[in-house]
């Protein structure tokens, strides 16, 4: 299994099962890609392989095609030189700032865990790397995402407040 970032304190929310299994694939996405460190990209290839879940479903909503999403990624950062990935595979600064992001906006929406949808608000908050510039060529943007988000987890969700919405953890 892949590491998980430690959560520290009691009040941290715990990682949803799907969210373990985007950072599971973002390691392998980083190890296909001939990477030493998992980045910000390889997170948000993760997200796009695990291919549902909410973060996948509010991007299709949004119009994206994953795979197009893929390739815009692929095509930025290419291909390391094969032999590049022995030992481990570290978070990068960037990608650790992304997973405090994630755990604050699980946080300021009430929720006592971290799914796809909050690693997705965390990518989107991050304004800078590789994952920033595909979501802006894309014309992806945080707040529309976010009410996406907010309406995909209540579908009862009229807009306006992005506060707690006591949302129980999806399957």
């Amino acid at each position: 299994m892949s590491e998980i970032p430690p959560i520290v304190g009691a009040d941290q929310p715990a990682y949803t099962p799907r969210a373990q299994r985007v950072l599971a694939l973002a390691r392998k996405e980083a190890l296909s890609l001939h990477r030493n460190y998992l980045g910000s990209e390889h997170l948000l290839l993760g997200l796009i392989g695990l291919g549902n879940g909410v973060a996948a479903s509010v991007l299709l909503k949004l119009g994206l095609d994953l795979e197009t999403v893929r390739k815009a990624v692929e095509q930025m950062v290419g291909t390391g030189q094969a032999g590049n990935t022995q030992g481990s595979t570290p978070y990068t600064p960037r990608t650790k700032k992304i997973l405090a992001l994630a755990r604050d906006e699980a946080k300021q929406l009430g929720h006592a865990y971290v799914g796809t949808e909050h690693l997705l608000l965390g990518l989107l908050r991050e304004e800078e790397g590789v994952a920033a510039c595909v979501f802006q060529s894309f014309k992806v943007d945080l707040a529309q995402t976010r009410q996406v988000i907010l309406k995909e987890l209540d579908p009862h969700f009229s807009g306006g407040s992005s506060g707690p919405s006591g949302a129980s953890p999806p399957p």
